[in-house]
This record gives structure tokens, sequence and C-alpha cells, in this order.
């Protein structure tokens, strides 16, 4: 009797504990690396009707779209960081692109693992440390390369020696690694269905993030989609052409003198670095330099657009390729599946290329979630949501609270209900640190509410530095009255109690999140940039005057090098 009372203790225990497991439901996390809404259907943008996403459009036509998800800071490795971590950069420490990210900080991985998740990440980690919290890890190194990528692998024991591509970098040598033929989008597609096939535990819930490297600069697509688009005319933005009324004089200069330096640009606008121009393009052997600068912005545009989207498109079809894999296996429906890019990318809007600006383009995140067991299929929503909230959020997917220690909250009751709590955030924080880095932008701060977006470019540097070399100045755009910032309206009388508001609420989110204080040495300059009176203006003047004068005289210390002339 005492061994059939144990036989039957121990069949109720294993019940419970396989109902247990039934009830969490698996986590996909699929993030393409600078995927902007723009480039997806759902989003209805200029470029919609091109029809570049069907897979990733299915999803949101069965789950939610987010239309106000936002990024702390629009650059690969912060992002990365964030969405780990639930914590800003200044408290992460991964504020710019050189910041590893240790295995003891690798919180979203431990917390899983901890609720009984079978946990993988596959494809561009970009976060320098490897994956190791993750029972396991199939990454790139780095950026990785387009074709014949390699990764480091749990468990692997190859050694590969390969010339680095980015910067032009000498041979080196990687342990723990394996190589694969082909295209880094199929790679990885093949990557995560051999785990699904060969590797995952079907007594676990699993949690794999799926990273795609494209469609991150410089867009080598997969020699198969050569002929998608290519008779296609793309759809260019109005303010490709007319900045208007975009920017300030940080970021135009007195009386646009520093026009040709801030901004990486499509045309010939920036001197040192533009698609017009650029050698390292797919389609730089393509380009007329014997064209005029309208001309020739035109013509970059249209090959820029095609080979995004086409890296675009490769990302679409393999996403395909799981989701008919978890289909086939009878996972999709109890899988939550969660489709986002590292943060926002500039498609020839106010003719920026690249990323890291406050600017709508840069700073949305597409965001779309996918549970039919919960999420209302066709459903919506313009609740402000950060990255950081990410890792709340599928955690409590998993049944884990949020930890104290992440700045982010779940929102996982706004994409099952529709509706926003009365103590939901209202407003997203921005801070872009790694000033006039690669593509020229200044560091600024920002925050970004359901209507407006206030900016502070203070104009100097992460290292410590505390006196700015790029003018500071403020910016508010009208999100209702003008939805491509077309028009700074800081100094319009009518906005000045607006003004004021915003201001109050950044300095309260700055102290909330801890990242008003001394240590930081940026704080200094924005501090005494705050009033922004007629004192501050004059200083700034002088700044971009300097400015100008410094890259005359060769002294100007930021990439300096220039691209070399063409004819025109």
């Amino acid at each position: 009797m005492n061994t059939i009372k144990f036989l039957l203790v121990v069949w109720v225990i294993a019940m419970l504990g396989g109902n247990a497991r039934a009830s969490k439901p698996n986590i996909l996390f699929i993030m393409s690396d600078d995927h902007t809404s723009q480039a997806i259907g759902a989003y209805g943008s200029r470029l919609a009707k091109l029809n570049p996403t069907p897979t990733i459009d299915k999803l949101a036509e069965e789950g939610m779209v987010m239309e106000n998800a936002f990024c702390h800071n629009a650059i690969c490795t912060p992002s990365r960081a964030c969405i780990m971590t639930g914590q800003y950069s200044s408290i992460n420490g991964c504020p710019t692109l050189n910041d590893p990210l240790p295995e003891e900080k690798q919180y979203l991985a431990h917390e899983m693992k901890k609720a009984g998740y079978q946990t993988a990440v596959i494809g561009k980690w970009h976060l320098k440390a490897l994956p190791t919290a993750f029972d396991y890890y199939k990454v790139l190194q780095g950026q990785g390369d387009y074709f014949d990528p390699f990764f480091f692998e749990t468990g692997a024991t190859g050694v590969i020696k390969r010339q680095m591509t980015w910067g032009n970098k000498p041979w080196k040598t990687f342990e723990g690694a394996v190589e694969m033929k082909g295209h880094s989008t199929d790679c990885i597609a093949d990557s995560a269905l051999e785990w699904f096939k060969e590797k995952r535990d079907p007594d676990q819930p699993f949690f794999l993030k799926l990273h795609f490297k494209a469609p991150h600069d410089y867009f080598e697509y997969a020699p198969r989609y050569e002929s998608y688009l290519e008779d296609v005319e793309i759809p260019e933005p109005s303010n490709l052409w007319k900045r208007e009324s975009n920017g300030s004089l940080a970021t135009r200069g007195h009386n646009d003198e520093l026009l040709p330096y801030i901004g990486t640009s499509v045309g010939r606008r920036n001197l040192r670095r533009n698609y017009a121009e650029d050698e390292k393009t797919p389609w730089a052997d393509k380009m007329d330099h014997s064209l005029n600068d309208e001309d020739i912005k035109r013509q970059a545009y249209q090959l820029y657009l095609k080979a995004y989207l086409r890296c675009v498109k490769g990302v679409d079809d393999n996403l395909k390729r799981v989701v008919d894999y978890l289909k086939a296996e009878g996972l999709y429906d109890n899988t939550v599946i969660m489709y986002t890019g590292d943060q926002g990318f500039y498609l020839g809007e106010h003719d920026y290329i690249d990323k890291r600006w406050a600017y709508e383009e840069s700073m949305r995140m597409p965001f779309i979630v996918r549970y039919p067991k919960s999420i209302p299929a066709g459903s919506r929503t313009d609740a402000v949501v950060e990255n950081v909230d990410y890792a709340p959020t599928m955690l409590e997917f998993a049944g884990v609270e949020t930890p104290d220690y992440m700045q982010g909250r779940s929102f996982k009751s706004i994409i099952e209900t529709g509706k926003e709590s009365n103590d939901w955030k209202k407003a997203a924080y921005y801070h872009y640190q790694m000033h006039m880095s690669a593509h020229d932008n200044p560091a600024h701060i920002a925050i970004r509410t359901k209507r407006y977006k206030l900016i502070l470019f203070y104009g100097t540097g992460w290292k410590g530095e505390s006196e700015p070399d790029t003018p500071p100045a403020w910016e508010l755009y009208d999100l209702k009255q003008d939805p491509s910032e077309n028009n700074n309206v800081y100094d319009n009388p009518e906005y000045a109690e607006v003004v004021q508001e915003l201001k109050d609420d950044l300095k309260a989110l700055r102290k909330q999140y801890k990242v008003d204080g001394s240590e930081f040495a940026y704080n200094k300059v924005i501090n005494e940039f705050w009033e922004y009176g007629v004192a501050e203006r004059i200083r700034a003047i002088e700044i971009s005057n300097q400015m100008v004068q410094k890259h005359k005289d060769g002294t100007w210390t930021h990439n300096v090098k220039r691209t070399p002339k063409k004819k025109k």
C-alpha cells in the first residue's frame, strides 16, 4: 500500500509539473538589425504598396501592432543591452558600440532559465561578451559577415582565421567557432531550424532570441533578389529634398554653416560620408559621378532603397520558413511571437542615412506581437513603450514578476486588452551618447510623449568630456500637427508653456532613472544649457563658427577622413 501511495504521489507531482509546463507559452523574440517601421507594410508607410513584408504583415494581422514603441538609444549595442537588461544605457553600462554585456548582466536569459525555459540565442548578438547565460548560443562575431559568416557556438571547438571586413582590419583567429556557406540571413534561419529540430527539448517551454543581421548597412543581399524591384520606382519622402525647419543650431549651425558636417546623407551634402560617393556600397560601381548633385542624389536613393528592401525581403522569406515549421509542429499558437528591429533607420527622410537621431524614423521601433490565446487579432495601440520594457513583458508571459533591478515595466496587459492603466508611462526617454561617431550625430537627450518631442543636443562626448565642441540647442516638434518633424517650434511663443512642462517632465524622468548625477560628465553641459537664454545662444553660435574653422584648418578631431571629391 505504501508503494502504491508513493507512486500515486509521484504521478500527481508529474502531472502537476506537466500542466505547469503546458501552461507556459513558448517565446520567440525575432529582431532584425536596422529594420525600420517604414519598411514594414503593416505600418502603412509610402513603401507599404511595394509589399516588402507579407510574412511579418500576417503576424500583425493575427496579433497587435504597437505604434509608439521606442528605443532608448538608436544604435545596435545599446539597444540590445536595454532589451537584455531592462535598464537604460547609463545604468546597464552599454551606452556605446564598444561596451560588453558580461554574463552576470545577461539578465533576461538568467530569469527565463529560472522560470523553467530552455534558452537560446541565434544570429547577431553584438554585445562583445559571449551570451553564455543562455543554454545554447550560435552568434555572429561582432557585426558579422553578410556572406559565408562564422559563428561562435556553444561547445564548438573549431578555429576560424578571418580578415575582418569592417575597417580593413588584419587577419584574426577565432576559437570556438563554426563557418557556414551562403548568405547570413539564410544561415541564421537554417541555424534556428536546426536548433528546433535537433536541440530543442519538447518537455520544456522555449525562449529563443532569433536575430538577423540584415538589413544592416551596407545591405548586401542574396543574389537571388537581384531582380526584385528592379523595374520599380521607389517612392521618395518629400523631405528628402526639403528640410524646411527641421533641426536647429545644433544640427544646421549658424546660418546653416554646419550642413556639410552634421548627419551623413544620401546625396553629396555631407562631405565626409554619403551614399552618392561611398565606395563601400554594393551599388558604388553603378553610380554616375558625372551627374549634378540633384540627379546623383536621386540615383543614390533608388539604389540604396532597392538594396535595403532586397535585404528585408530575404528576412521576410526566411521568417516564413520558421513560421511554417512552427505550424507544422503544432507550436505556432502556443508561442508568443514578437517581431522588432533593434531601432529604426533612415530611408532618406531629412536627407539622412543610418539611425542614432531622436527623430521618429530612428527612435521608433517596429513592434508586432502575436499570441492568439490572449492577444486579439488585428489590434493596435498607441501606448508609449520602450525597449527597456520588452524584458519585463516577456518575463510576465513566462509567469515572472519584473525584478527590482529592471527599470522597464511589463506592457502585457496593454497588448492583451488594448487599454493603458492610469499609471502607465506617458513618455519615452532617449539618450544618444556616441557624440559625432561614425555618422556625425551630436550627442543628445529627448523626451517623447504621444503628441510632442523635446530634444536637447548638448554637443559633448561620453569619455568624460565636459565642454561642447558642437553647438548645443533645443528642438520641439508637435507630432499631431507635424508628424514628419519638419518644423522645430521650440522658439514659437505659442509653445512656451509646452516647452516648460516637457522640460520639467524630462528632468523628473532623468532623476527617476538615476542618470542626472555628477558622475556623468555630460550633465555639466546639459545643466549649463538647460534654460538656453541669450548668453547660451551666443555661446552656441561661437561653437558653430569654431567647428567650421576647425574643419577648414584641419584640426577637427571627429571622423576627419573625407570622401574623395568626384567630378560633377
